[in-house]
């Protein structure tokens, strides 16, 4: 892991030196970059490592990063963190093709050991996850209501508009989200929402 970089792109500079000292001490090495234009300015033609980034940026925000890095076939993965509030956000980093999201505020060893498995799957085709068929598998285990719960869950809406269109209380969607976590093994909104996303990558 010697070569590999952890690319930090935060607008926020005292958010950037923390996540570079945490790193660090990890014994990551790291570049710190204060914009996403700033990082895409050299016109990379490729990256080493792995890239952290906030969603909410000024210019060109997290969704439009990856979707530039895509386009210019740079295949690094890309960690993006987020608000509590930009689920639907980080549901469709996700579905860009953002390796993991984080929520903040996050435990420091969360975002290490999010880096530390994007690394170590980082040539590894979404179909030939290695979890796929498991996922699968559990996905079959969960009742209809759980199903659409889930689905709802994957579009990014939060738990009201859930319990909204499927006519039921918000509380019950709470209770049908517990299972739903529960029976597909999911330890994170992030870790369910990327277990969904590797069962069916195109929903």
């Amino acid at each position: 892991m010697a070569n590999d970089v952890v690319h930090v792109v935060d607008d926020d500079v005292d958010v950037r030196k923390s996540l570079g000292f945490l790193l660090a001490t990890a014994d990551f090495a790291v570049r710190l970059h204060e914009s996403a234009t700033a990082f895409l300015a050299p016109e990379p033609k490729e990256i080493d490592g792995c890239i952290v980034t906030d969603v909410r940026m000024p210019g060109i925000d997290g969704i439009e990063f990856l979707r530039q890095l895509r386009a210019r076939g740079l295949s690094a993965p890309v960690i993006v963190m987020t608000g509590h509030a930009d689920v639907a956000l980080a549901v469709q980093a996700m579905k860009e093709g953002a390796a993991d999201f984080i929520e903040k505020p996050f435990d420091d060893q969360v975002l290490i050991d999010a880096i530390r498995s994007a690394l170590d799957h980082r040539s590894q085709p979404v179909a030939a996850h290695p979890q796929s068929v498991e996922i699968r598998k559990n996905l079959a285990t969960l009742s209809e209501r759980e199903r659409q719960v889930l689905d709802g869950l994957v579009s990014g809406l939060p738990n009201k508009t859930i319990a909204y269109d499927l006519g039921i209380s918000p509380r019950t969607v709470e209770i049908h989200r517990a299972n739903v976590m529960s029976k597909m093994g999911a330890s994170s909104l992030s870790h369910l929402v990327r277990m969904a996303l590797i069962a069916d990558p195109k929903s």
